[in-house]
Order: C-alpha cells, then sequence, then structure tokens
C-alpha cells in the first residue's frame, strides 16, 4: 500500500445500469494500482475458481453484501478507499436498480466526480439517463462516461463513437460542467489503468490518469465564507486556562487571523483570533478543513450558529423550496413534522407544499400526481420553526443540502438540493 499521508482526497460515485461492469471496474481499479491486501485477493481467486470461471472475478472486491455476492449485483451504496502516490480516492459503488435511486443520490451526494457507465453493446439507456440526471441536480462538478466492454464489440471506434454522440445529445439537456469520454474494457483493463494496445485510436489518457489529475482544487466555494459551528473546546486545563475556541468545518470562503466576521443569528462582529488544528496554528483556512477558531471577543456561541464575513452573509428563511429525494419506503404523513437539519443546524419543520414531482426520463414536470414514493424527486416548500440560515445548492452544496428526520423512528425520510 502507498504512504499518501499529504496528497489530495477524491471522492468519486460509480453508476451504470445492472451488469455494466461497476464493480468489476473498481476491482479492476483496485487491482492493477496494487490496493489490495494478498489475503483479499486470495478470498476473490478462491471463490473464481468455485464459481468455475478461468478469471480472476474482481468485481468480488467491491461487492461485500452476502445477497450481492450471491446474485451478482450490487444492491447497497459500497464506498471503497485506495490511494496512489498522487491522490486518494473515496469510492461509492452505487447500484444499478431502479428501485435503489436514493442509495446512487446518497452516494453521490459528497462527490467530486461521477464515473457513469455504459456497455459498448447498449448504448445509452433508460438507467444512463436516470444517473445522469442525478449527478446534474447534484452538481457533481466532473463526469467521465466510461463506455465498457469494448472487447465484446471487437473494440471498434465506430461504435465507441456512436454512444458517445448519443451520450453527448442526451447531456446537451442537463447542466454538466465536465464532460469526459474513455473506452474501456474493465474485464481486461483496457484504459483503465493503463493505456490499451487494443484501442490505438484513441489518445486520450487512461481513467486512472484522469482520476489522479482532474482539478477538484476550484469545485468548492472560495469566496462566500461559511463556517457552522458544530462544537464549543473548553479545555479547563492548567496550561490553557482561558482557551475557548469554535470548532467546525468550512463550508466556503477562505478565513485568515484577523478577519473582521459576524456570528450569526445573533449579529454580534468580531475578529479572527487564531485558527487552530490538530497540527497546530494556521495562516488561513479554506473547505473543507476542521478547525477550531478563536474570536477576539467572547460571544455566546453555540452548535448551530456560524460565523461568515460581514458583508457576505447567507439568507435566513423558514419558507424554504427545495428538490427532495424522498429515501422512505412510506409516504410522508399529512402535516407530519420533520426534524430538519442543515449543516450544524437541527429545527423542526413541515412540507408545506408540493409543486411537482419530476419524471427522471425526460426531465418533465409531473403536476397531476402528486403522490410521493419512495426514490421520486420532488419540488417541495418546507416551512421550519426557526429560520436556517441557506445558500442555494447551486452555490454552495454544503450550505445548500439538508436532510428530513422522522422524530418518531429518528430516519433520514429525504435529503434535499435548496433551489
Amino acid at each position: 500500500m502507498t504512504k499518501t499521508a499529504n496528497t489530495e482526497l477524491l471522492r468519486f460515485t460509480t453508476a451504470g445500469s445492472v451488469d455494466d461492469g461497476k464493480s468489476t471496474l473498481i476491482g479492476r481499479l483496485l487491482y492493477d494500482s496494487k490496493s489490495i491486501f494478498e489475503d483479499q485477493l486470495e478470498s476473490v481467486r478462491n471463490t473464481s475458481v468455485q464459481r468455475g470461471l478461468d478469471h480472476i472475478e474482481l468485481g468480488l472486491l467491491t461487492d461485500g453484501l452476502k445477497d450481492e455476492r450471491e446474485q451478482g449485483i450490487t444492491i447497497d451504496v459500497a464506498y471503497r478507499y485506495f490511494a496512489t502516490p498522487r491522490r486518494k480516492f473515496i469510492i461509492a459503488d452505487t447500484p444499478g436498480h431502479t428501485q435503489y435511486t436514493r442509495n446512487m443520490v446518497t452516494g453521490a451526494s459528497t462527490a467530486n466526480l461521477a464515473l457513469i457507465l455504459i456497455d459498448a453493446r447498449k448504448g445509452v439507456i433508460e438507467q444512463t439517463c436516470r444517473h445522469s440526471i442525478i449527478a446534474s441536480l447534484l452538481q457533481i462538478p466532473h463526469l467521465i462516461l466510461c463506455v465498457n466492454k469494448m472487447d465484446l464489440v471487437d473494440y471498434s471506434e465506430e461504435v465507441y463513437n456512436r454512444v458517445v454522440s448519443e451520450f453527448r445529445s442526451f447531456a446537451s439537456k442537463l447542466d454538466i460542467k465536465d464532460l469526459r469520454f474513455i473506452p474501456i474494457s474493465a474485464l481486461h483493463g483496457d484504459n483503465v489503468v493503463n493505456k490499451s494496445d487494443n484501442m490505438p485510436w484513441y489518445q486520450g489518457p487512461s481513467l486512472l490518469y484522469n482520476l489522479e489529475n482532474i482539478h477538484i482544487g476550484s469545485d468548492e466555494n472560495l469566496i462566500d465564507c461559511r463556517f457552522p459551528v458544530q462544537t464549543v473546546i473548553r479545555p479547563n486545563l492548567p496550561e490553557f486556562p482561558d482557551y475557548r475556541a469554535y470548532a467546525g468545518r468550512i463550508d466556503g470562503g477562505i478565513f485568515k487571523p484577523g478577519d473582521q466576521v459576524t456570528i450569526l443569528p445573533s449579529g454580534f462582529q468580531t475578529a479572527i483570533k487564531s485558527i487552530d488544528t490538530y497540527d497546530g496554528q494556521v495562516k488561513k483556512a479554506f473547505p473543507t478543513m476542521s478547525v477550531a477558531m478563536q474570536l477576539e471577543d467572547d460571544y455566546d456561541v453555540s452548535r448551530g450558529d456560524m460565523i461568515v464575513r460581514t458583508n457576505n452573509q447567507p439568507e435566513p428563511t423558514q419558507d424554504i423550496d427545495f428538490m427532495m429525494c424522498w429515501l422512505h419506503k412510506n409516504p410522508p404523513r399529512p402535516n407530519a413534522k420533520y426534524l430538519v437539519r442543515q449543516t450544524t443546524n437541527e429545527v423542526k419543520g413541515i412540507i408545506k407544499k408540493i409543486h411537482y414531482k419530476m419524471d427522471i426520463h425526460t426531465l418533465h414536470r409531473i403536476e397531476d400526481d402528486l403522490t410521493i414514493n419512495m426514490n421520486d424527486i420532488l419540488r417541495v416548500k418546507i416551512r421550519t420553526t426557526h429560520p436556517l440560515l441557506i445558500d442555494p445548492y447551486r452555490k454552495n452544496r454544503h450550505t445548500g443540502s439538508l436532510i428530513l428526520i422522522d422524530q418518531a423512528t429518528n430516519e433520514t425520510v429525504a435529503a434535499g438540493m435548496i433551489i
């Protein structure tokens, strides 16, 4: 395993229809980048032999659930970690079935990049459209379309170009900032980690090269300073008798000692005294660093408050329009109260109005059938008991997202993107 103490972290999600080869692709990435342990490889090798296969079934490296191993499909979000000398990676291997759309939303919600697989023989199908729309809705900055199973179409450039043209035509309706295409064979490793000798007509880089070198530094909002307070640190130790700092994660902008800031919702103004981390004080903090911030003045600041720049503040509001993915098997109860969690804040709220449901295949609005079922994506308005400090999701994925929690069961029933 490679040592990667200070390398950059890339989170990406994989999506595609059933049997498009998502798990095999991730297994190939892990295998060819030498990011799996020998005992894991031996277990997969033995299982492959038991199944009568003449090759190592790399998909078994990610199909961790027993049901998945028996069916040969992915039915939950399986997170995998690996690293190269250039970067660390967290992979969310999400399901292909329509009924598991909510799992893709979960896996994609924090991703910098989405890998969408297409079977070269089938081209763009319904699930391709569904997953691309979700990636667009979630504002994932980068999307790589992997045209897989090129070995089954004799590595044909004509077939590849036809699939690319078909997807470009569909993607023109979506909001995708960075779109790339790669022809691959996950089973044989073509263009996954190493360039393929079978497709000399493809002049682009391999998938791993893209993952290692794609620029993600500007994906975060570096303009609007947002620091939701998670907890107050008071050590009460002899060596730190008066130490008082506010800990949390930077969700936007760049903070520096000496900056004039405002504490919300109280509106008190002060300045940053220091920014502390586990490794000591820093001269600046940016997304998504976890820090402890000391202020010049001693104000009452607690969890759920937000530290912002005085001349750049989020909008406090109790009426929130957002695109909601319903995650629960049961529909919402009429006039039910939910816990609304946004950043570190938590208030009570109700679903006040359903504007429309989205046809995930066509992007059309459905206004004559407003019943809510699991995996539905809708535009709704909620009303909260206290104002939340929000930004549009398009502007900031952290302060622009929220979840609904059932008070009775403590289950997360919906996730939303603030419009």
